[in-house]
């Protein structure tokens, strides 16, 4: 496979082994994306999987996440497959994510063939893009690679091979690899001890082009250079204002009415500062919940500093 480049983007992936993470500081150590773990088997949740995420969004990281596979039956696959993906609809889903979810397959416990481990792996990929809507990647130890067939050829390589000086070996499935987890042992400020390094392929912009398709942007609102102001909080409102008001309300309720989520981790300040703005007169009520793509469009109104009094 082909070597490293002086050209490539830094990231990291870490654990609850990593402790409590200063992220700010992690950005600014020239980390550009990151892989935190969410599941393993069909039961266990990394209990820093939801604080990692909101704190690497936060630091304006680009993360994705994985799951520990473990299943040697495709019905214990597909058990995995849902339980990672109800997991990460505590942060809003794979979508709200700006990298795919991981299959980290890299041992045999249940002493399976090649044929079965490429079965039971199919499984669970199949399954978990279904349920995400986001193809995954596969992630496997340099030595591990070898069992999986061409059939696999088309998920993107994580491989780990800790050398400065040897590549990952050309693989069955695999001639390339797309992130390269090149040590264990690596220091980044921020976090305290060891943890795992890793490469992209690319630049940072040739990494958020390849999986921009797997976030969907953000509904826009409908001019977006001089996006409708919602009236200031407790002040009348002239007609101007009014039908500007009513335009912006017939957009949230259309998105509001689609399949309906909890609020998620990262919509949380935008929704609370939307529903404060004008108590008088709310945009909206999520007593039932609201869409993913409404979360996302009250998100981009936030950021775009409209519900500042």
């Amino acid at each position: 496979m082909q070597t490293r480049s002086s050209g490539n983007t830094q990231g990291i992936d870490v654990s609850r082994y990593q402790g409590t993470i200063d992220w700010d500081k992690v950005k600014a150590s020239g980390m550009t994306f990151v892989f935190i773990k969410a599941t393993e088997g069909q039961t266990y949740t990394d209990p820093n999987f939801q604080t990692n995420v909101t704190g690497a969004l936060a630091a304006g990281i680009l993360v994705g996440t994985y799951h520990f596979f473990r299943a040697t039956t495709t019905d214990g696959a597909k058990a995995e497959a849902a339980h990672y993906a109800t997991t990460l609809q505590k942060v809003g889903g794979a979508k709200a994510l700006q990298l795919p979810p991981v299959m980290d397959y890299e041992n045999n416990p249940g002493n399976l063939s090649k044929a079965q481990i490429n079965t039971v792996a199919k499984a669970f990929l199949t399954e978990l893009q279904r349920l995400t809507g986001v193809k995954p990647i596969i992630y496997t130890g340099n030595s591990f690679a070898g069992n999986f067939d061409t059939s696999l050829s088309s998920y993107d390589l994580w491989i780990a091979r800790y050398s400065n000086t040897r590549v990952p070996e050309d693989q069955p499935a695999w001639k390339r690899w797309t992130f390269w987890q090149y040590t264990d042992s690596g220091k980044v400020n921020g976090i305290s001890g060891n943890v795992d390094m890793n490469e992209f392929q690319g630049s940072a912009a040739e990494l958020k082009a390849k999986y921009a398709t797997a976030t969907p942007k953000p509904p826009e609102p409908t001019n977006p250079t001089n996006p409708t102001e919602p009236p200031k909080g407790g002040e009348p409102m002239t007609a101007e204002e009014k039908a500007a008001f009513d335009a912006l309300k017939s957009q949230v309720d259309k998105l509001q009415a689609r399949q309906q989520m909890e609020v998620p981790v990262w919509a949380k300040a935008a929704v609370d500062a939307a529903l404060a703005y004008d108590t008088k007169n709310p945009l909206f009520s999520i007593d039932s919940g609201a869409s993913y793509d409404f979360y996302r469009f009250i998100t981009v109104m936030y950021r775009r500093g409209l519900f500042k009094k």
